[in-house]
């Protein structure tokens, strides 16, 4: 089994923030695969096949608690999961898969790795920077997209559907190969 997980806070505020974005790609990803969400692991959960999709409720700085929740009731090891968020240090429309490494000042990467116990597990960072002079980044990343930057956001959501197949399929170092970088 593989789990992808989009990170993100679960309030209507929130929905179109930067700090979001990991629902949001989550969101394209569950229209196009044709699955549908329930409440379990104090999340929105769905399974299709042997593809387990997650949503944490637990707010960002506490992604981990669902995280390992849901590696525990599945066996899951941390090679099997594909975290989507958001990072305020890649460029707008940029792609970045790790296969680890530190949290990189992101709190919901920083819950999952202490959860779990392990910096080693897969990511997809989505730029959503660079972070204006002056802004505070966590206003930043709270903040709401812009109008023009939401039509690169439904981009990137679209281009997140093959990045998450070629990941499923190929494992990270092809989809890195072939996604790291300017998608839109």
């Amino acid at each position: 089994m593989k789990a992808l997980i989009g990170l993100g806070n679960p309030e209507e505020k929130h929905k179109i923030t930067r700090h979001n974005t990991g629902f949001l790609m989550m969101d394209e990803i569950l229209r196009a695969h044709s699955v549908s969400l329930s409440d379990k692991f104090n999340s929105y959960f769905g399974k299709k096949g042997d593809v387990l999709y997650l949503l944490p409720k637990t707010y960002m700085n506490l992604s981990g608690n669902a995280v390992l929740e849901l590696m525990n009731f599945y066996k899951l090891k941390n090679t099997d999961i594909l975290v989507i968020y958001d990072d305020a240090t890649i460029e707008f429309g940029t792609f970045r898969l790790k296969k680890n490494g530190s949290f990189g000042g992101h709190n919901g990467i920083k819950s999952i790795i202490n959860r779990i116990g392990t910096d080693k597990f897969d990511r997809l960072k989505v730029g959503v920077g660079p972070v204006p002079d002056r802004i505070p980044i966590d206003s930043f990343v709270l903040g709401n997209f812009s109008k023009e930057e939401l039509d690169g956001v439904i981009k990137m959501a679209n281009k997140s559907i093959e990045v998450v197949d070629c990941w499923l399929k190929d494992g990270i170092e092809i989809t890195q190969n072939k996604y790291n970088g300017k998608v839109i």
